[in-house]
């Protein structure tokens, strides 16, 4: 779905608070003192962001609710998986939680975690770490460059 509003192709300056929907924030531009440069509609954002912003005036704040759809998406069980650590070495200094980056077949770097781990098998999400989830944002628009 193609983003249509008045800001689409212009860069702006946005500050933004993110919640979760239990309140926990993940993120917060305000708490860098430094908003949020980028090209509206370019992709460059989560759709619901860039669908938020594209027709707010500066000056304007907007709380919006996305569903992981219009976030990150939906987390992907062909995305996890478990492998012989014999196979990865090295991979019994691994600990569950551990953020690390494997290299595919195509020698492209993804990066994973450690999900589960038992004495001859260790499992990986290669999924975002907020796909699935719902998220909540405090937009402020800044500039319009």
């Amino acid at each position: 779905m193609a983003i249509t509003g008045k800001n689409v192709g212009k860069t702006l300056r946005c500050h933004y608070q993110g919640t979760f929907n239990d309140g926990t924030q993940f993120d917060s531009s305000y708490d860098r003192g430094e908003p949020l440069e980028f090209e509206c509609g370019a992709g460059m954002m989560i759709a619901g962001f860039d669908a938020a912003v594209a027709d707010m005036e500066v000056g304007e704040i907007k709380n919006i609710h996305l569903s992981p759809a219009e976030a990150y998406g939906e987390a992907d069980p062909s995305l996890i998986f478990t492998i012989p650590m014999e196979k990865l070495p090295g991979s019994e200094i691994l600990i569950v939680n551990q953020k690390v980056t494997l290299t595919n077949s195509y020698g492209q770097p993804v990066p994973v975690t450690v999900t589960a781990k038992d004495d001859v098998n260790i499992t990986f999400d290669a999924n975002h770490a907020m796909a699935g989830k719902e998220l909540n944002f405090k937009i402020e628009l800044v500039e319009v460059i």
